[in-house]
């Protein structure tokens, strides 16, 4: 087994060396760091701990330098703009090294906020005779406005005033900001023993607050761990999240902006601009985020050097952070391309919104093969293979979970399959279980979607108008799922829940329809739409065979007949858009489930 190297280093620099270095340009952020947004409790407790000596934890950091993974930096909160190339950033302690700086180093008030998250702006001091005694280290911090004037009584009577050097030695409070500067600091102290005229407990007890509290406050270390710059990008990005487990989730978008900003191209501007394209084009690509936008770029570039050098195809995490920049421009116009065909396949699959979408991970690999095919899209035979990949992949429901090897193969098998090639791994994987039916209750599955998107393209008709579910009324008519048997009839009627609420027993009709059958009788609601609604019972069948409903069966409300008889029509209708037999038609499981075959 060859020995592990280590990536990382670890060193105790003072923290005032931390803090001169944050001052001077030399540590900064990363740009995919988040603001800064301690509170004034949060830092008097903080500055209660470093104190009394006590650990506030240790930084995670990571080198720069140009044979190393680089980031768009930014200073500290505080820290004034700099031309200094950041020699270390800091990918954990943000918010407790901005908290210290602000408060120990910088000579304005601290900009943070009170308990009801109000902005307030703070100067923070140490009460010299609280920190000689036994109260509590955190009671002995303490924070004053702006002004340097603690008040009551809405502000007319003051309680505490240190606006000059003389109120700060009255009232025995040191400030904070001038701890690190030793000039002003023995100047502050020599002012000090001046003002009580050099009185011997005065300086007894001046001199004891310095060696307890001043001198440890300047030699207080900080443990430091330091990426080396070699660490790979991937890597810095699982060390960022595993320390971070109480924030936000980094995401490859972040770290990609970062690292694409320190080439001087904005990376998130341009993703905007491409998104306002994407909302344009079709709502259907609303589910469309920064992580699958890269995802698919990447998917793309990936397939691309396949075919040039031979190299293995893949888009997994570590593949999109090291999405070469020069990748990334020359695949975006035809990503945004393979995205927009997407968007025709899935309306020619009466698919109009993300909220009828199976799968919104399968947009990936759709959009890459839509980019690959250029002008073969419009193909006939082309879009009846893409038809039935699709459908293989959303009622084989094979995109929940583990996505990135699937999309690497599926780009391969689908243009090796229209080469000659085998079919892909995605139709010989996609199977459907007869008895799923019963299972499929909510929108929460995509073989439950898909069954409906089905349904919906063998141009089943409104039950009163007649209109096959188009675009056009999709929108107008608000097309939804209802039950054709009545939820209230079903339960009046004792039939199980696990096959009135199947998706055997739904289909799409308008609101107004639905609100017309009401929870009656399918009998009665079809009898009201003949003579109310002046339907004609031919038309009325044929709409209802649209939907792959046997009239009799509705008519004579004979729901065990119905349930039968529309599984078997379901099933030949998936069968249809797989094409691939469904196995298990005939099984004693499908038997017992629907209380006959479904041959």
């Amino acid at each position: 087994m060859p020995a592990i190297s280590n990536t990382f280093s670890t060193d105790e620099p003072l923290l005032s060396d931390l803090l001169r270095k944050i001052e001077e340009g030399v540590i900064q952020l990363p740009d995919f760091q988040r603001g800064w947004v301690w509170d004034d409790t949060r830092i008097r407790a903080l500055i209660a701990s470093v104190s009394q000596g006590y650990p506030v934890g240790a930084v995670m950091s990571m080198e720069t330098g140009d044979d190393g993974v680089r980031f768009s930096s930014r200073p500290f909160e505080g820290a004034k703009p700099t031309q200094h190339h950041p020699e270390i950033l800091i990918l954990d302690g943000q918010q407790r090294l901005t908290s210290l700086f602000l408060s120990l180093k910088n000579k304005e008030a601290v900009p943070t906020s009170d308990e009801r998250k109000n902005t307030i702006k703070r100067f923070y001091y140490l009460n010299i005779a609280a920190c000689l005694s036994d109260v509590d280290r955190f009671d002995a911090v303490i924070s004053v406005p702006e002004n340097k004037k603690l008040t009551s009584d809405f502000g007319r009577i003051v309680n505490l005033d240190l606006s000059t050097r003389d109120r700060e030695y009255t009232s025995g409070m040191f400030p904070l900001n001038i701890i690190f500067d030793s000039d002003l600091t023995s100047q502050w102290l020599m002012g000090y023993q001046e003002y009580f005229e050099f009185n011997k407990d005065s300086i007894k007890s001046l001199f004891k607050f310095q060696t307890e509290l001043i001198i440890p406050f300047q030699k207080y270390k900080i443990p430091v761990i330091k990426l080396l710059k070699e660490t790979p990008k991937e890597a810095v990005c699982q060390v960022f999240e595993n320390v971070n487990t109480g924030g936000v989730s980094l995401t490859v978008f972040e770290l990609l902006t970062a690292t694409y900003a320190a080439k001087n191209f904005p990376l998130r501007h341009d993703w905007e601009e491409r998104n306002a394209r994407l909302q344009e084009i079709d709502p259907v690509l609303q589910c469309i985020d920064e992580t699958a936008y890269l995802t698919a770029i990447t998917l793309l570039a990936s397939y691309r050097k396949h075919l040039e050098r031979g190299t293995a195809v893949s888009c997994k995490r570590k593949d999109v952070l090291n999405l070469e920049l020069s990748e990334y421009r020359s695949c975006a116009d035809d990503l945004i391309e393979g995205l927009r065909k997407s968007a025709k396949f899935l309306h020619s699959q009466k698919i109009f919104d993300i909220w009828n979408l199976p799968y919104q991970t399968q947009l990936i690999p759709l959009s890459v093969i839509c980019a690959c095919l250029g002008t073969q899209f419009e193909e006939h035979q082309i879009k009846q293979k893409i038809s039935r990949w699709y459908w293989c992949g959303v009622l084989g429901e094979l995109y929940g979970s583990a996505n990135e090897t699937r999309y690497a193969l599926d780009i391969q098998n689908f243009m090796q399959w229209l080469d000659g090639g085998k079919e892909p791994v995605t139709i010989r994987d996609a199977n459907f279980n007869p008895t799923r039916l019963l299972s499929l209750q909510t929108r929460n599955s995509a073989a439950y979607k898909g069954v409906m998107g089905l349904t919906m393209n063998a141009d089943c008709k409104d039950f009163i108008s007649g209109d096959t579910v188009q675009q056009t009324n999709y929108f107008d008519d608000k097309i939804d799922i209802h039950h054709i048997f009545p939820s209230n009839y079903c339960k009046q009627k004792n039939i199980p829940e696990n096959l009135w609420n199947s998706v055997v027993n739904k289909t799409p009709l308008s609101a107004r329809t639905n609100r017309i059958l009401g929870g009656k009788a399918p009998s009665n609601y079809l009898d009201r739409l003949v003579s109310t609604h002046c339907v004609e019972e031919a038309a009325l069948d044929a709409h209802l065979r649209s939907h792959l409903i046997d009239p009799a069966s509705l008519k004579a409300n004979a729901f065990e007949d119905f349930i039968v008889n529309r599984a078997k029509t379901l099933l030949d209708l998936i069968e249809g858009a797989m094409g691939k037999k469904v196995s298990g038609r005939d099984a004693d499981e499908t038997v017992k489930a629907f209380g006959a075959t479904l041959t």
